[in-house]
């Protein structure tokens, strides 16, 4: 799902990133490429609290309630933008709006990753319903609320400069300096990754640096 695409015309399409990248690379670019490009995941409690919770929203289906229609595992995607995914749950509500919920098993942060993955399946729901999606919820299993945002420009923005940063990572296949902060401490996957010991390491520094850095050569072409 992270492969470029061919249009019957022979144009080159956008790489599809799929949403849960988009709040990996939001949270940690690392954390990000580290999936993306060494397949590496590890479990720690808050991931399998986080399984646990999707497997009894995750069975695909739709049911009533009232004046709305709850569609759950619902697979979404955005070909303008090159974005594809699966919502948690979709209200359908009888005046025509449409509402995704993501379900989170840990407390809600607002301004942070999951306001990203949110907004982009708001963003494929408009696509695909063509209409106006102007509001998503995160429900928080810590606290037990559903937590709204508004689907602003700025958020809109924001989740395609993921998607963009997430296909820079992919072409350039180089993962990202390690964060070594306090996001470390709630990351499943800080043992593989040694942010703190990589971070202090100069020669792991000064690789970096000429990573990034055109040689010799090039600078006297």
């Amino acid at each position: 799902m992270t492969t470029p695409h061919t249009s019957p015309g022979g144009e080159r399409e956008l790489t599809q990133i799929t949403l849960s990248a988009l709040e990996h690379h939001a949270y940690c670019p690392r954390q990000c490429g580290l999936i993306l490009l060494e397949d590496a995941f590890t479990d720690d409690a808050a991931t399998i609290r986080g399984t646990h919770l999707h497997q009894r929203v995750d069975t695909p289906g739709n049911k009533g309630r009232g004046t709305i229609r709850t569609l759950h595992a619902l697979p979404v995607w955005h070909d303008d933008y090159g974005l594809t995914g699966v919502c948690d749950t979709v209200e359908l509500h009888h005046d025509g709006r449409v509402l995704p919920i993501e379900h989170k098993s840990g407390r809600y942060i607002s301004g942070g990753p999951a306001d990203v993955q949110a907004a982009a399946q708001a963003l494929c729901l408009e696509f695909m319903f063509q209409r106006p999606v102007p509001e998503a919820a995160i429900f928080s299993a810590a606290d037990r609320r559903r937590h709204l945002i508004t689907i602003d420009d700025t958020l809109r923005s924001r989740v395609l400069h993921t998607a963009h940063a997430v296909r820079t990572l992919l072409d350039s296949s180089h993962l990202p300096a390690p964060a070594a902060d306090t996001r470390c401490r709630r990351c499943s996957m800080a043992t593989h990754c040694m942010p703190h010991a990589l971070a202090a390491t100069r020669r792991y520094r000064q690789a970096l640096t000429a990573l990034h850095t055109p040689d010799h050569q090039d600078n006297s072409a």
